[in-house]
């Protein structure tokens, strides 16, 4: 392999690795924040038990993977091949600028403790390097499963958190509140475990779909299949990542949205859990895991009240979600006509 493809292979897949990485320590509140909120988990266990899901969720499937590594910029057909070296260079320097935008929107967005979207910074940074070097980009693909999902999906989690936590009102309404609470702290271990692997299912496979997109790119895989070092990296990034906490986003997340009580922190995981599940199995649509448990903290606190929810948070959470996908195109876009000097 050419010394010039050789190293920006390596040097993708090392990006990607360390976007795993951010993706966890960012994304480290969807799983666990509700829990350690209303005190169901101290928050060193809930980093470990969301850290071990993640990395078993990572294994669990491929198809959000196969959406990112194929479904949004055209990869080459044949690897380009000339005197035995393979590989577009140019195709390349778009796969790497779009996980540098991922990445420095992961980090801007974390630094001001804002649930954002790691898989739509991703895909916005895909679609703005791709734009930027004028490939074709598969817009009815990021219609279909990205777009679309990402308005769908938050409404859904709202709708269903909220009815979800308005039954279990109705159930233990003549139940001793102290004794109820106590037992759905035990839940909520289940379900914030039900999240963190959903987590993992969801987010690791974006970071494979990358890798697999460059390796097939330059002619070392011929389909899109997944080596299991490919899992395996993902995976023990993601989790490291994890383990290694977002306490800006959790405080967000846990106590800025809404003050929750067990029982809504156990509605909002459940149903964000299930969401998950339904995307990434059913569908292969890599939607945000921040998006659905945001809305579904949000559905499952407004059954005390509308009021109850702190909206003005909320507007400045859903102004990261509206920018993500351009923010993170446009850095992309940036990145790579930067790189542009080095093809």
């Amino acid at each position: 392999m050419d010394p010039m493809i050789l190293a920006l292979v390596i040097a993708i897949v090392a990006i990607a690795l360390i976007f795993d990485f951010t993706n966890g320590f960012h994304d480290a509140a969807n799983a666990i924040a509700t829990s350690v909120a209303t005190r169901a988990l101290t928050p060193r266990a809930a980093l470990v038990m969301a850290a071990v899901m993640n990395f078993v969720g990572a294994f669990l499937g491929t198809g959000v993977a196969e959406t990112i590594g194929s479904g949004i910029v055209t990869a080459p057909e044949q690897p380009i091949c000339v005197d035995g070296t393979c590989g577009d260079p140019t195709f390349l320097f778009i796969v790497l600028a779009g996980v540098v935008g991922a990445i420095v929107w992961n980090m801007t967005t974390w630094y001001f403790g804002l649930p954002s979207s790691s898989s739509h910074a991703l895909i916005g940074g895909l679609a703005g390097a791709g734009l930027a070097a004028s490939v074709t980009i598969k817009w009815s693909v990021i219609g279909a499963k990205v777009i679309l999902p990402m308005f769908v999906s938050p409404i859904v989690g709202f709708i269903l958190a909220y009815l979800f936590m308005s039954v279990i009102l109705r159930v233990f309404a003549n139940f001793t509140y102290r004794t109820t609470m106590r037992r759905f702290r035990l839940a909520q271990t289940v379900s914030a475990a039900a999240m963190a692997l959903g987590h993992g299912l969801q987010d690791a496979q974006k970071t494979m779909g990358i890798i697999v997109l460059s390796l097939v790119a330059v002619g070392e895989l011929d389909t899109f299949v997944v080596p299991f070092w490919v899992k395996f990296a993902a995976a023990a990034a993601i989790s490291l990542g994890t383990y290694s906490g977002g306490w800006r986003i959790m405080k967000t997340l846990g106590s800025k949205i809404i003050d929750l009580d067990p029982s809504q922190g156990f509605a909002a995981e459940t149903v964000a859990a299930s969401v998950l599940y339904t995307t990434a199995f059913v569908f292969s649509a890599p939607i945000s895991t921040t998006q659905t448990i945001t809305s579904a903290i949000m559905g499952a606190g407004a059954t005390k009240r509308l009021s109850a929810v702190r909206w003005s948070v909320t507007g400045n959470i859903l102004g990261a979600w509206v920018l993500t996908i351009p923010a993170a195109a446009s850095v992309a876009a940036g990145v790579f006509l930067v790189m542009q000097v080095f093809i």
